[in-house]
């Protein structure tokens, strides 16, 4: 089905927003013409104002979306880890990407050319529109997230983050995250220092994070503090 894939990628890509109303037929169609890249940390992806003749899931990885401004300076628009998919809008339209990609760790990628995925559409319609559901939808569940961060504290902004990256559901666990800080915090709307505060406040909670990796001594406690958190910023605003 993809060139170089591995077990387990396929049901992670079957929960990706993008291919998540995909039935195994149609998802069979689509990833025929896919194949898994390998790229090194450091990596270009592409370029903003290059043509937009692919897009991407992240299966393993630290990937960041950026943009140039006129005075040279490099802004990060969003940064994409495993499950994510990024470049589809652009794939969509047949047009340029709008911003540059880089990887900032070494990445697994299922590529998936745009051409394959127009072709794949006007043989089937409802694919297309299956897709544009599941983005919809996905949509509205980051305007959700966006509307919530702004409600949370740095702690449990930080704790939400380490949640959502945890393979399991209690217990301990260790996170793979993108060596520059600075990244996970525009990731949360945080500035580098008031991430280093959130870190040091979860210490408590049985998080430690020393360079690139996160531990959690136990994933139900921090579930707990950010449940505790949420009430209580609730109250003190009611």
């Amino acid at each position: 089905m993809i060139i170089g894939h591995i077990t387990g990628d396929i049901e992670l890509i079957k929960q990706t927003a993008i291919f998540g109303g995909l039935g195994d037929d149609a998802l069979t169609e689509l990833l025929s013409a896919g194949s898994v890249k390998t790229p090194s940390r450091g990596e270009t992806l592409f370029l903003q104002g290059d043509p937009a003749n692919a897009f991407f899931v992240v299966l393993e990885g630290w990937v960041k979306i950026y943009r140039i401004t006129k005075a040279g300076e490099e802004t990060v628009v969003g940064v994409f880890t495993r499950g994510q998919s990024f470049a589809e809008a652009a794939a969509f339209t047949a047009g340029k990407f709008p911003a540059s990609a880089e990887c900032v760790t070494d990445c697994r990628l299922l590529m998936i050319p745009s051409r394959h995925l127009l072709d794949r559409i006007r043989a089937r319609p409802e694919i297309g529109l299956t897709m544009l559901a599941s983005t919809s939808q996905h949509l509205h569940s980051l305007m959700r997230q966006i509307q919530q961060l702004k409600a949370h504290t740095g702690a449990q902004r930080l704790a939400e983050f380490l949640l959502s990256l945890a393979p399991v559901e209690s217990g301990a666990c260790t996170i793979a995250l993108p060596y520059d800080k600075a990244l996970i915090a525009g990731q949360l709307g945080m500035k580098p220092e008031s991430l280093s505060r959130a870190i040091a406040r979860l210490k408590e909670r049985g998080v430690r994070v020393k360079q690139n990796m996160a531990t959690l001594s136990d994933v139900e406690q921090l579930r707990d503090f950010f449940e505790q958190e949420r009430a209580e910023v609730l109250r003190t605003r009611g």
